[in-house]
C-alpha cells in the first residue's frame, strides 16, 4: 500500500469553504478511482494560514497513475483551487506503508 500526501496552505477566512470543497469534490474524486483504499483531510490553523493535508491510500503505483497521470509526483489540481490557495506546491511525497494496524475510521466527519 502507498500513501500519497499533499500539502496546501489557504487565509483563515476560506478555510471553511475549502474543507467543504475538499469533503465535496475531491474526496469522491478520490474515492471514485480503482485502487483508492481510502482518503483523510487533515486542517491545522496556524498564524500564517490553514494548512491541509490530504492523506490518500492506494494499492500500488498503477491506481495512482490512474488517478494523477503518468507524472505520479506531480501534485493533481482543481480548476477551484486558484480561488482558495496561496501556491501550489509542485509535487506531493509518496510513504510505502511497511506496518502499522488502523480500525475502521470515522464514517463522517464534520465541523
Amino acid at each position: 500500500m502507498i500513501v500519497r500526501m499533499w500539502h496546501g496552505r489557504v487565509p483563515h477566512e476560506k478555510a471553511a469553504a475549502y474543507r467543504a470543497f475538499l469533503n465535496e469534490r475531491a474526496v469522491p474524486d478520490y474515492r471514485g478511482t480503482p485502487g483508492n483504499l481510502g482518503v483523510y483531510v487533515l486542517e491545522r490553523a496556524a498564524e500564517d494560514a490553514v494548512h491541509f493535508v490530504t492523506l490518500t491510500y492506494w494499492t500500488d503505483l498503477e491506481a495512482i497513475r490512474a488517478f494523477a497521470g503518468d507524472e505520479v509526483l506531480k501534485a493533481k489540481y482543481y480548476p477551484e483551487d486558484a480561488g482558495f490557495l496561496l501556491e501550489f506546491e509542485p509535487e506531493v511525497v509518496h510513504y510505502e506503508v511497511v506496518g502499522g494496524e488502523a480500525d475502521a475510521g470515522p464514517a463522517h466527519v464534520s465541523h
